[in-house]
């Protein structure tokens, strides 16, 4: 039986996934083909946008990039709104020569941890109607919520004109679409890592005396005493 490359999906290239720089900027033109395509090819999603509107993220350090060699393999890059506090991985795109490998969760993660890093207390958030993207979410942290937890900045949502979708967004007054809204929230990061409470301290603190205590008394002096002699 012969099999053709695409269906061998084990062969994983040697892909780089890095944050972009400006030596990167030649890629421009061929990330925004590639996002425009897929957009088509799903039927959904945020058309291209312009070409200083990419290459100013890659120039600022907001995006992430994959490569293959000198062959361009996936791209991601960083929006703020509301003044920092709410933050969007956009763009999140997989050259269609380099899928079934995984990368589209590699780029996503480094995106979230570039994202946390430059806000650390801000909200990240998404629009999506991808499975994967979804499952890629929840694996960081994300949770479903309704449109009216996201942002509020009217130029976020100015940029889903070029969505086929839009129309039914205007028909829902903003409150919903085809694309489920996800959002993490560093705060429950912090509920989970509550300061101990004095009264807390001070059990353990007993907890571990009391072990001390039983630990001492199990202690066979009547043999220590020999082995000394």
């Amino acid at each position: 039986m012969i099999f053709s490359k695409k269906e061998d999906i084990h062969v994983k290239p040697d892909i780089q996934v890095v944050v972009a720089g400006v030596q990167h900027l030649r890629y421009v033109d061929e990330i925004n083909d590639t996002i425009e395509k897929a957009s088509k090819e799903r039927g959904t999603g945020i058309a291209r946008r312009t070409h200083e509107y990419i290459a100013t993220k890659i120039s600022e350090g907001k995006a992430i990039i994959a490569i293959d060699g000198e062959k361009f393999a996936g791209f991601c890059y960083i929006e703020t709104w509301n003044d920092g506090r709410y933050v969007a991985n956009s763009g999140l795109i997989v050259h269609w020569d380099y899928r079934g490998h995984g990368l589209a969760r590699r780029i996503k993660l480094m995106a979230f941890d570039l994202s946390r890093s430059k806000y650390p207390n801000a909200k990240l958030f998404g629009l999506t109607t991808g499975l994967a993207v979804m499952k890629i979410n929840s694996e960081l942290g994300y949770r479903p919520v309704t449109f009216s937890e996201l942002t509020d900045d009217e130029q976020f949502w100015k940029g889903c004109q070029s969505c086929v979708n839009y129309d039914i967004l205007l028909r829902m007054n903003k409150t919903k679409c085809l694309c489920t809204g996800m959002i993490y929230d560093p705060a429950w990061e912090v509920k989970k890592k509550k300061r101990k409470t004095p009264f807390k301290i001070y059990k353990e603190w007993l907890e571990k005396r009391k072990n001390e205590k039983l630990n001492f008394g199990a202690i066979d002096w009547k043999k220590i005493i020999v082995l000394g002699k």
